[in-house]
């Protein structure tokens, strides 16, 4: 009787990589002898990439049936790529990595033996990164906020390389919610984890299209999405302005009465309305986030269209 191996899928979104792919796929590959005892399945997923992306895979798929390709119709972004290639997964783990080589696919070997000890989720997190000084500011701010703000223990360093049990990966798919973020969901998830320290690598190939707006949009998604601190602090605001503007009112209208006050010009009239006004904006700016979100999910439109897949 046959020995059933049990199956590894390794997730892979893919955006623009067609420099990093002729060295992440051998990479992945040779996961294979130090993971003797599995069956590894690769789900790579490309997000609307221009470039050769697309084809490198394909021809990797002609000489590995293990690989297999997914083909957004366009750019969703990286989480939305993320979460149609766990649609695909058919593995009893899978593991989620980037494919341009920041982070050491070896590490899974430690974590698939985290895995087996009963872990649904084994985190790798950043210990420290080969970045600039401007990209290490506004990452370490992200998370220290999330964990302060949403996410009580979240990693301080973050972390996006993950592998996580099929059931986590079941429960995944059946969150239909858009503007989230996967990394987050699978921490909100609760499941029993372990944490893998790693220092996160320099990308030595090819420009990364994490833009500054995409971070800022993630940056947004995770506070509306696992926060009521914008709401809170609006409450907050609200209310301290309206002390202040009460004692104030009595004040002017008190000292006027005695005359131990003159009456204010145009300038203090306008710096108040001016204050006021833009204390107000920011505030419906919150809201605005709020109700573009529930606007889009009330339409139903899914988070991302699959073009084709590739088996």
């Amino acid at each position: 009787m046959p020995t059933i191996h049990p199956k590894f899928s390794i997730v892979v979104p893919v955006y623009y990589n067609e420099l990093n792919l002729p060295y992440t796929i051998p990479r992945l590959k040779e996961l294979q002898q130090l993971l003797p005892d599995f069956e590894l399945e690769f789900v790579f997923v490309d997000d609307g990439s221009k470039d050769s992306s697309l084809s490198i895979l394909l021809e990797e798929r002609e000489k590995d049936q293990r690989i297999k390709v997914v083909k957004l119709s366009r750019n969703f972004g990286s989480m939305s790529a993320i979460q149609a290639g766990l649609l695909q997964a058919t593995g009893d783990c899978v593991g989620i990595i980037a494919a341009d080589l920041q982070d050491p696919p070896e590490l899974f070997v430690e974590m698939i033996d985290k895995w087996k000890h009963g872990k649904k989720v084994v985190l790798a997190t950043r210990s420290d990164r080969e970045e600039s000084l401007s990209q290490k500011t506004f990452s370490n701010t992200y998370y220290f906020l999330l964990e302060k703000l949403a996410l009580k223990g979240y990693p301080k360093g973050g972390f996006d390389f993950v592998l996580i049990d099929k059931q986590v990966v079941k429960e995944l798919t059946h969150i239909e919610e858009k503007n989230t973020s996967v990394m987050s969901l699978i921490y909100w998830l609760g499941h029993d984890q372990e944490q893998i320290p790693y220092v996160r690598q320099q990308r030595k190939l090819g420009k990364s299209r994490w833009t500054l707006s995409k971070k800022i949009k993630l940056f947004v998604d995770s506070f509306v999405s696992f926060s009521y601190t914008p709401i809170r602090f609006m409450s907050i605001i609200g209310f301290i302005t309206a002390v202040l503007s009460f004692f104030y009112g009595i004040f002017v209208v008190i000292g006027t009465l005695f005359g131990f006050i003159e009456l204010q010009g145009w300038t203090t009239i306008i710096a108040l309305i001016t204050f006021l006004l833009g204390i107000i904006m920011i505030m419906l700016g919150i809201i605005g986030e709020y109700m573009w979100r529930i606007l889009d999910e009330s339409r139903k439109r899914p988070p991302y269209i699959i073009d084709e897949v590739y088996k």
